[in-house]
């Protein structure tokens, strides 16, 4: 796609590059080196080096359990490292969790958060605080909650925020400053420094504004408190205090519950432990931005060029870390970033790996057709992350699917970053590739959150809901269906050559739901059989579930994040496939 001078100019002013005409092309200089670039490494554990090990992933909000408040929450997490344990699985992915807006609960897009260094403090077990007291009319509500197939953010959030308000009230006022909870908070808030409190300061103020009608991103708010540092900011803060406190405590008991899965995981002999997904920007309103206006882009979005299942090109509407700034400092913004989820997690997913390289912006008020790639400081970002890595002995995944730039996926392999594998996308002219064909360092999977589960997918759901929302023409409907028939054949041969006893005579339309499952557990046996050293199963193909979580390209036409699951967590260790499944795991791994 050829990118205009005007689009050039444009993107420059949003990088702060102000140019008078561009560069002609025999002045630009090249910024090829010669000679082979050293790569520095990310951690790997050792086991790695002769096992290939298999873990659960899911999303947290997803869960259903007696107990939880219409979400599911920290605790719930804990049950599903049991269960993990229990199947001889090493870890439990989990979508990101980093922060939304408090304040606008039905913003709950886990990949376009307010900020990734702080956590979602919906995802606190209230039961578990310490001083939580149960009542008949609580647990009324909670019912409720709990009995809706989509999570009722709104109701989650005022229900939880009102009884975690009350719970910081007496715990403020019956704290002795001595005691070691006590110092353990303050030592928390100092740790966090001045991110935490404006995080803190960003949320107070947000609730402020959508009391008075305003929105809940700070782009809305009145000019003079679009700076953190103002003077009217800074009236406001000795004001509400005690609220700005009490954002700030929230993330310490985010911080202790999500500490206590972490050792929870370690204690049932998940060997990587939790893995955690990282979104690849944050909401251009959001805490983030305003805490930190200089490190991100603002006059431009993260977005993607055309492709076959968005011809038009995608904004996703996400802030960018400036190129300039991502990197820079004692304490760079990325650093933070990626450490703020590698002290939890024994394994981290970057989404949209191919932002080490470069990013595709679209200028503000533009559409992706006048969108560019910007290139970011790759050498520097991998140093970052190994560093790190080491530090937290925390594996490294990266999510190198789509249009990725030239070398890339071999700069990550040798940076010891796992590539990501889903099983419909790793195809050749003559068909699917054979398990030992997967390459060592990486993940195979069979779908993940922005897919139909393979139940789904091997009966077109996702090419009809493509079509129903008007993503794609309908000419290219039918060009998928065509492609979608030869890929159920070619992955019937590929499953039949692996020996995983996959079932005959499957037609998608009339499929019985046993030869579907049987279809399932061929089809993880056969991801279990690749060299790759990890191996997910999405929880949501083990429940046999019939609703997307997301529907990329859509924003008001689908419930987006909110889908539960249809089974809650009590009843999975009792289910066929999740048994079926597991076996193959445990057999093949």
């Amino acid at each position: 796609m050829p990118v205009t001078d005007a689009t050039k100019h444009q993107l420059l002013e949003a990088l702060g590059v102000m140019v008078d005409a561009l560069d002609k092309p025999a002045e630009r200089k090249s910024a090829r080196r010669h000679g082979k670039k050293v790569i520095p490494q990310s951690f790997i554990p050792e086991f790695l080096e002769k096992h290939r090990v298999w873990g659960i992933t899911l999303q947290l909000y997803e869960l259903r359990s007696r107990r939880n408040w219409g979400i599911g929450d920290f605790e719930d997490l804990i049950e599903m490292i049991g269960l993990a344990g229990s199947l001889r699985a090493d870890f439990i992915g989990l979508n990101p969790l980093h922060a939304p807006f408090l304040s606008d609960p039905n913003r709950c897009s886990p990949y376009e958060p307010s900020s990734r260094q702080m956590i979602n403090p919906l995802y606190i077990a209230v039961d578990k605080v310490e001083g939580f007291e149960a009542n008949s009319d609580l647990e009324d509500r909670l019912q409720e909650l709990r009995s809706t197939d989509l999570v009722d953010y709104v109701g989650v959030a005022e229900t939880k925020l009102s009884a975690l308000r009350a719970l910081w009230e007496k715990w403020r006022i019956s704290s002795d400053r001595q005691s070691k909870a006590s110092r353990d908070f303050q030592g928390f808030v100092k740790e966090g420094g001045e991110n935490l409190r404006r995080h803190a300061i960003f949320e107070t103020l947000s609730a402020l504004m959508v009391a008075q009608g305003l929105g809940a991103g700070w782009t809305s708010w009145p000019e003079e408190l679009h700076l953190p540092d103002g003077v009217e900011v800074a009236a406001l803060v000795e004001e509400h205090a005690d609220t700005i406190g009490f954002h700030m405590w929230l993330q310490w008991i985010a911080d202790q519950q999500l500490s206590h899965a972490a050792e929870a995981a370690r204690e049932a002999g998940l060997r990587v432990g939790l893995y955690f997904d990282l979104a690849v920007g944050e909401a251009v309103d959001g805490s983030a931005t305003w805490s930190e206006r200089d490190a991100y882009i603002s006059a431009a979005t993260v977005g993607s060029p055309p492709d076959p299942f968005a011809p038009k090109g995608q904004d996703w509407h996400l802030a960018a870390f400036h190129p300039a700034k991502i990197a820079s400092g004692r304490n760079p913004p990325y650093l933070r970033m990626v450490a703020s989820a590698m002290r939890y997690a024994g394994a981290i997913r970057i989404d949209h790996a191919a932002a080490l390289k470069r990013l595709f912006l679209v200028p503000a008020d533009k559409g992706p057709e006048k969108g560019a790639y910007v290139d970011y400081p790759q050498e520097r970002l991998l140093q970052i992350l190994a560093d790190a890595s080491t530090k937290y002995r925390c594996l490294v995944i990266g999510e190198d699917l789509g249009m990725l730039p030239e070398g890339l996926q071999y700069d990550l392999s040798r940076a010891h970053i796992l590539s990501y594998r889903i099983l419909s996308y790793e195809r050749e002219k003559d068909g699917f590739r054979s398990p030992g064909s997967y390459p060592r360092l990486s993940l195979a999977c069979i779908s993940t959150h922005d897919h139909q589960t393979l139940a789904g997918w091997w009966r077109d759901a996702d090419i009809r809901t493509r079509a129903e929302h008007g993503i794609v023409p309908p000419h290219m409907t039918e060009e998928h269906r065509k492609e979608r028939r030869r890929e159920r054949k070619e992955m019937m041969v590929a499953l039949k050559n692996a020996h995983t006893d996959p079932p005959l005579r499957t037609p998608a339309a009339t499929v019985s739901e046993e030869k579907l499952s049987k279809l399932i557990v061929s089809a993880h046996r056969f991801i279990a059989k690749t060299s790759s050293v990890l191996a997910a199963v999405r929880l949501a193909d083990m429940t046999g579930e019939k609703r997307p979580t997301n529907i990329p390209g859509t924003r008001d036409s689908y419930p987006n994040w909110k889908p539960k699951l249809s089974v809650s967590i009590e009843r999975l260790e009792g289910l066929v496939l999740v048994r079926h499944i597991a076996v193959a795991m445990q057999e093949e791994r």
